[in-house]
């Protein structure tokens, strides 16, 4: 039986909150965590996204209360990868060059999530959980009798085109093109596709978890709020009277491993706790900007932040570009021309970026690496630094930026991808000589 069928889910509000629900009245226990008996005849299980002794404002762990054991399965056995990878990434040589991509091409044959993902790069190590790796994915079939977890990193989605409904062991979540959702390394789910075929991004966080940036003088409010976050209520899968097994796709390590269930891994009734998967609608992000002269630095566009154990500088931040007022004066509104120490990997869900005229489409992705120069294209410069300013809508467009401490290395097939874009640099070679020197008296 399944109760995961209807058509819009319900969810708990806060980011970070401490959740209960229950799918069937009585299933949660109360007063304790594990009792003797569970209610209902169901088992009661922990599951700790931190170890346990983790300070408290970031230890995360849950109590699920499931019908079978999670422990009750076979054997895993390697599969293949296809074009999944993970850190170290050591296929090519970390390269100084600025990389662009087209849009990831739609598959040709029956491919779900799992199969749809496509590795771009990374950096760090898995096992050490550091670093991320990045991903694309592209998808026309659902996953039937399939299910993925991954307990190398937590995975920030980025839809870009059609929706994904992700069901979890915690119940299920919705997300559609200008959502995100955020799955915690150890948490089983499926994806659905009703839109028949989906694609997107996906960061993949092997550092500590991703968490809301400081405010500083910006003060209590603004950017991401976290009443926006939204976590799912409990909903179950009960497949019993199975005929064939269902597969179970972990990664782990950085390879993929499957294994046979005779049961549903989503068959949790109940739980309460804060390590939870997540969606939000980026079109709640309160944007700040200059409202006087000069463009602020685009960290006050960050979402979602991964520290790392040098304050202020992060394993990795999740950073967006959305629809904003521009109206600084005397000012070169666009994003200035820059060399950074942090690695730059953008995307575009829709619209046009407002630095890029031609060239960086929708589904497409640019990668500027540590200290590599970049900055607007000649004809976004010629354009912005002659136009008569007044205040103007930054409209129908979202962009958006995962942003690391480490340099990032490409995967072999992405950099020799047909759709990636051979004439980047040109775009750049617009940009003409200006100065004039003063005449000496």
């Amino acid at each position: 039986m399944n109760h995961m069928n209807e058509a819009e889910p319900r969810y708990q509000t806060g980011f970070g909150n401490e959740h209960q629900t229950e799918a069937v009245p009585g299933a949660l226990p109360e007063g304790q965590n594990s009792p003797q008996q569970a209610p209902l005849g169901l088992y009661a299980e922990q599951l700790s996204g931190t170890a346990f002794t983790q300070p408290r404002h970031v230890n995360r762990r849950n109590w699920v209360y499931r019908i079978t054991p999670s422990a009750r399965h076979g054997a895993f056995r390697r599969i293949d990868n296809g074009k999944l990878r993970s850190a170290p990434f050591t296929e090519t040589e970390p390269n100084p060059n600025r990389l662009r991509w087209n849009a990831l091409p739609a598959p040709e044959i029956p491919t779900d999530f799992i199969d749809g993902l496509y590795t771009v790069g990374g950096n760090g190590d898995t096992l050490a959980h550091a670093g991320i790796g990045i991903h694309n994915y592209a998808a026309n079939a659902s996953m039937h009798r399939r299910y993925f977890v991954n307990a190398d990193g937590e995975m920030l989605i980025v839809p870009q085109h059609g929706r994904l409904h992700l069901h979890t062991e915690l119940g299920r979540l919705h997300v559609a093109p200008g959502h995100i959702a955020v799955i915690p390394r150890g948490i089983r789910f499926r994806a659905d596709l009703p839109d028949g075929t989906a694609a997107g991004y996906i960061c993949e966080n092997y550092g500590p978890h991703f968490t809301l940036p400081e405010r500083g003088p910006i003060g209590a409010n603004g950017l991401a709020n976290e009443r926006d976050f939204e976590a799912p209520v409990a909903a179950y899968e009960d497949l019993t009277g199975l005929d064939r097994p269902v597969q179970v796709v972990q990664k782990f390590g950085g390879n993929l491993w499957a294994a046979d269930y005779d049961h549903s891994p989503l068959d949790v009734v109940a739980w309460h706790g804060d390590y939870t998967p997540y969606r939000y609608d980026l079109a709640r992000f309160m944007t700040i900007g200059t409202i006087s002269h000069d463009h602020p630095d685009p960290s006050i566009f960050t979402v979602l932040t991964s520290p790392s154990d040098t304050p202020g500088l992060a394993n990795a931040d999740f950073v967006i570009f959305p629809p904003r007022w521009l109206v600084a004066e005397h000012t070169f509104r666009p994003p200035w021309f820059h060399r950074n120490i942090m690695s730059e990997y953008m995307g575009l869900i829709h619209g046009v970026y407002d630095a890029k005229a031609e060239g960086f489409v929708p589904g497409g992705a640019s990668l500027h690496n540590s200290f590599t120069s970049h900055g607007p294209d000649a004809e976004t410069y010629a354009k912005a630094s002659t136009v008569a300013l007044a205040p103007q809508k930054v409209d129908d467009t979202l962009a958006f930026m995962f942003e690391t401490r480490w340099p990032i290395s490409t995967t072999r097939h992405a950099q020799s991808a047909l759709h990636r874009q051979d004439d980047y640099d040109t775009v750049w070679d617009g940009l003409e000589r200006r100065f004039t020197a003063p005449t000496a008296p």
